[in-house]
């Protein structure tokens, strides 16, 4: 069975400086690529649109009243259409 090969200290520190230094030039390579382009806005349905209506109605309403910051949402019929995203960026104040 051969005997492996004994690699000094100074071959290791050599090792991980020029994995370093791969590493850095390719995280600056990585920066100054150009982002992407942004997703183009998707148009909202018009049962989104009034879904989101009537939330922000119930919301202002129950701001004026002061009540104890609790509100339910129910929808009372089921919809094909999916309004989460549009729900998550008026909760998150992109309104």
């Amino acid at each position: 069975m051969p005997k492996p090969i004994r690699m000094g200290g100074r071959t290791w520190v050599a090792a991980w400086a020029v994995l370093c230094v791969a590493g850095l030039a390719a995280t600056a390579g990585l920066r100054s690529a150009p982002a992407p382009d942004p997703q183009p806005a998707r148009p909202v349905s018009a049962e989104c649109r009034e879904f989101i209506a009537s939330v922000k109605t119930q919301l202002d309403e129950a701001e004026q009243e002061g009540g104890d910051g609790i509100l339910a949402f129910s929808r009372g019929r089921v919809s094909t259409v999916d309004c989460a995203d549009e729900l998550r960026n008026l909760f998150r104040g992109e309104r």
